[in-house]
């Protein structure tokens, strides 16, 4: 199973692949078209950034029964600090075992769980036996267990590290272990010690809440250069939609509008808009999306487009005197339902009928019935 932005002949790129496909040698990142070649009995499924999220909110709020120390690193990924709540929900490994279970019952997901006393030894861990795994790294065992692994899962040892690192004979992170970190100081610099504590198992980087995402975005990569002008402004109002819906779902608003413009030579131009007040609606974010896109696509032969809305803020409870029409805000929320009930096409705008715009605008198409006539309405609605 390969998801990314098309078809095995599609000019996207693999946003994420099944392990039976990664036997093949399909990865992230690959071109659709090398993901076909490498994987032609492949299934290929869109994109659906909106179900991801909302997967993504329900599987940090299990993680939140346990501990209100959660650390989101990625839409999939989180640390946890469970030592204060021990007395509620029992050691560790009993909170991992706790936590792959209800993520089954309750969302019938795999998860795959590491324990240690440490953030870099529990992500290793948890890495280690993937899909569907809890691994235990018992206190004063993290040298050991880190021991006989390859340098290169170790943080901070990427392909310019590693390099030098081989020419010291260090193919194993305890080789590096045993390299005193005088050594490493004089060969590395300032990042020297840090290897050679990380080599131990040693991290002192506690679990604390980050940041709120940054950016939401979409970018899209048209199967054949154009210059069409309706094309381009028809895809900007696809992605302009998309974006508007994750934000809605991530309870977000956004002060800021970014257009990314890739030429067929692969120039790329970014430009960006502050928009007169935050919105987490489609109109201002597409409407922004114009007034920067059109001077840059004008005979232009465009290969990539891309909307994105940053500097992130939490939406706030609508007042009496808010300048958003009232009316469109309920409509759009009864749209979000619709879609969230019947899929992403059981609503759609009648500018963009027939487009045959991808699903990176889309939630899953197979959630709505084929018999079920969709509602469309116009752009000013």
């Amino acid at each position: 199973m390969i998801v990314g932005g098309g078809g095995p002949t599609a000019r996207g790129v693999v946003s994420a692949a099944s392990y039976e496909a990664r036997a093949f040698g399909v990865h992230s990142a690959m071109p659709l078209r090398t993901a076909g070649a490498l994987c032609p009995q492949g299934i290929f499924l869109p994109v659906d950034g909106r179900k991801y999220m909302s997967v993504s909110k329900e599987v940090m709020a299990i993680l939140r029964r346990f501990t209100p120390l959660v650390e989101p690193i990625s839409i999939d990924e989180a640390f946890l600090d469970v030592t204060g709540t021990e007395g509620l929900f029992g050691d560790g490994a009993t909170v991992g075992r706790t936590i792959r279970d209800t993520i089954k019952a309750e969302l019938d997901l795999t998860a795959s769980v590491g324990v240690a006393t440490t953030k870099l030894v529990a992500k290793i861990a948890s890495d280690l036996r993937k899909p569907d795994a809890l691994v235990v790294v018992p206190p004063g065992g993290e040298a050991a267990f880190l021991a006989p692994l390859p340098i290169t899962r170790l943080w901070g040892v990427g392909g310019r590290t590693a390099g030098p690192l081989r020419e010291l004979g260090v193919t194993t992170i305890g080789d590096l272990a045993s390299i005193a970190p005088a050594l490493l100081e004089r060969r590395f610099g300032k990042n020297g010690p840090a290897l050679a504590a990380r080599a131990r198992g040693r991290d002192a980087d506690p679990v604390a809440d980050r940041d709120p995402a940054k950016t939401i975005g979409h970018e899209h990569t048209f199967d054949v250069d154009t210059s069409d002008r309706d094309v381009i402004e028809r895809t900007l109002l696809a992605m302009a939609d998309g974006v508007s819906g994750r934000l809605r779902e991530a309870g977000l608003k956004a002060g800021t509008v970014v257009v990314k413009v890739r030429d067929s030579s692969f120039r790329t131009i970014t430009r960006q808009k502050a928009l007169p007040e935050p919105t987490d609606l489609t109109e201002p974010i597409w409407r922004a999306a114009l007034e920067l896109a059109r001077p840059e696509v004008r005979g232009m032969r465009v290969r990539l487009i891309g909307v994105t809305a940053s500097h992130l803020g939490e939406r706030e409870q609508m007042s009496l005197f808010e300048s958003t029409d009232g009316r469109r805000r309920r409509l759009v929320e009864a749209e979000d339902a619709i879609r969230r009930r019947f899929g992403e096409r059981a609503v759609t705008r009648a500018r963009l009928l027939g487009t045959g715009l991808p699903a990176p605008f889309e939630r899953d198409p197979m959630t709505a019935p084929e018999h079920r006539r969709p509602v469309r309405h116009g752009e000013e609605s």
